[in-house]
C-alpha cells in the first residue's frame, strides 16, 4: 500500500478518534455530577444495601454515558470515509453500514436498558432484547461477509476428516447467542461499586490491545473499525468509573450492563473476531456457568445474590436456604459437586442447610475471607486482568498447537 495512503486510511482516522475519546472523557467527568440531582427528582436512584448510610444513589447513569458515546461516533462518522469525497475512489459501502449497523445495535440496547431499569422487566425480556437488536449486526455481517466455515483444531481432524466445517445457519445462532450472553454476562457479575464498569473497562482495554497487534496483519481493516468504537468506549466508560468507583456516586444501572454488552457483541462479530472475543469473557463465562443452578431454579435463587456488610463492616458472602430433608436428587447431587470442588461453603442446621449465593464475588468471600468493599472489587478486577493475560497467551503462543494458522 502507497505510504501516503496508509496514513490516511489508517492512522490518521484512529488519531482523530483517539482526540474525540479524550473529549467523550472530559464531557462525561463534567456532565455526571450536574445531572446526579435531576436523576434523584426522576425517582431514579438506588440504596446501597453495603453501606451503613443507606444514602440514596442516583441510578440508571449507563444512559447518560451511552448517550454522550452515541454523540461521539455521530460526530466521527465522516472521518473515515473523507477520502472518498475528494478523491475519485469509490465510497467504501460495506464499511460504512457495518458503522451504521453497529451504532444502530448499540443506541437499540441503549434504549431497552434504560426501560428495564424504568420498568423493572422480566428476566424472559433480558434474553428477547438482545435477539432482536442484535438483527442489524447478523444482517450486515450476511450482506458483506457470511462467512460461516470454522477451521477445526488440528487433533479433531482425523476424527472429521476435514480441516474446516461449514456450520451454517449454526453459526448464525451461535452469533445471536453471543449478545445474548455479552449483554447479559456482565449484569450477572455485578453487585459492588466500580464493577460492572471496571470490568468492562479491562475487556475493553485487552481488545483494544488486540486490535492494535492485529493492524499488522491482513485483516487490519475489520481491527481499525473495532478500534472506531472501542478508544471511545473506554474513554466513556473510565469516565463512568471514576463516579461509580468505592465509595459510589452512581450506579451504572442495567443499561450500562447491555449498552456495553452490545458494543462488544457489535466489534467482535463484524470485526471478524467472535471466538477470540470469548476469550476475554472467561470470568464472566466462569459466573454464568457457576449460576446455572440457581439460575435455572435447580437450587433456591433469591432475587439479590450481592455479598452482605457484617458487623464488622466487612462483605461477606451471602447466602440461601434450602431443606435437607425435601431436597430434591438434582439439587443434593448440584451441592455435592460443588462441595467437592470447594465452590461452595455449606452450614447444616437442623432441618436446613446455608449455602453461600453461586457467584464469583461470594466465591471469591469465601475463599479469601470478608473484606471491604473496594478491596473485593479490585480482586476481582485483578482476575479480570489476569484472564486477560491467559487469552493472550492462548491465543497467540498456544493457538499454533491446534490450527495451522491463527484462529480469529
Amino acid at each position: 500500500m502507497n505510504q501516503n495512503l496508509l496514513i490516511w486510511d489508517l492512522w490518521l482516522p484512529l488519531v482523530i478518534n483517539f482526540c474525540l475519546s479524550i473529549f467523550v472523557y472530559c464531557m462525561t467527568v463534567r456532565l455526571i455530577p450536574k445531572l446526579t440531582d435531576k436523576f434523584l427528582k426522576a425517582n431514579l436512584f438506588g440504596i446501597d444495601v453495603n453501606k451503613k448510610s443507606r444514602n440514596k444513589v442516583p441510578e440508571a447513569f449507563g444512559v447518560v454515558v451511552g448517550c454522550i458515546y452515541l454523540l461521539a461516533l455521530f460526530f466521527f462518522i465522516p472521518v473515515p470515509f473523507g477520502r472518498t469525497f475528494i478523491s475519485d475512489d469509490n465510497f467504501p459501502h460495506h464499511e460504512f453500514v457495518e458503522l451504521i449497523a453497529a451504532m444502530l445495535s448499540i443506541c437499540c440496547m441503549l434504549l431497552l436498558g434504560f426501560a428495564d431499569d424504568v420498568l423493572d422487566l422480566a428476566w424472559r425480556y433480558k434474553l428477547l432484547f438482545p435477539s432482536v437488536a442484535s438483527l442489524p449486526i447478523l444482517m450486515v455481517y450476511f450482506v458483506n461477509f457470511n462467512s460461516t466455515i470454522i477451521m477445526v483444531p488440528l487433533p479433531a481432524r482425523a476424527w472429521l476428516g476435514a480441516a474446516s466445517v461449514n456450520l451454517g445457519m449454526f453459526y448464525y445462532l451461535y452469533m445471536l447467542l453471543t449478545t445474548v450472553f455479552c449483554t447479559n454476562a456482565i449484569n450477572i457479575l455485578a453487585g459492588v461499586n466500580g464493577l460492572e464498569a471496571g470490568q468492562a473497562l479491562v475487556i475493553a482495554c485487552s481488545v483494544t490491545v488486540f486490535n492494535f497487534i492485529e493492524l499488522a496483519g491482513p485483516l487490519y481493516k475489520t481491527h481499525q473499525f473495532s478500534l472506531y468504537l472501542m478508544l471511545p468506549f473506554i474513554a466513556a466508560t473510565a469516565a463512568l468509573l471514576k463516579h461509580n468507583w468505592y465509595p459510589s456516586k452512581v450506579f451504572v444501572g442495567d443499561t450500562f450492563c447491555y449498552f456495553a454488552g452490545m458494543t462488544f457483541a457489535a466489534v467482535g462479530i463484524l470485526g471478524h473476531f467472535s471466538k477470540t472475543m470469548m476469550l476475554f469473557f472467561v470470568p464472566q463465562i466462569f459466573n454464568f456457568v457457576y449460576s446455572v443452578p440457581q439460575l435455572f431454579h435447580f437450587v433456591p435463587c433469591p432475587r439479590h445474590r450481592m455479598p452482605r456488610l457484617n458487623k464488622a463492616g466487612l462483605l461477606e458472602a451471602s447466602r440461601f436456604q434450602v431443606s435437607t430433608q425435601n431436597m430434591p436428587f438434582l439439587s443434593r447431587f448440584i451441592l455435592k459437586v460443588f462441595s467437592l470442588f470447594g465452590l461452595i461453603d455449606r452450614q447444616d442446621e437442623s432441618k436446613m442447610a446455608q449455602v453461600n449465593n453461586m457467584t464469583l464475588i461470594n466465591l471469591i468471600l469465601i475463599w479469601c475471607g470478608p473484606m471491604r468493599e473496594d478491596k473485593l472489587t479490585m480482586a476481582l478486577l485483578l482476575v479480570q486482568v489476569s484472564c486477560s493475560c491467559i487469552a493472550f497467551m492462548i491465543r497467540y503462543p498456544l493457538a499454533s498447537y491446534f490450527y495451522d494458522v491463527p484462529v480469529m
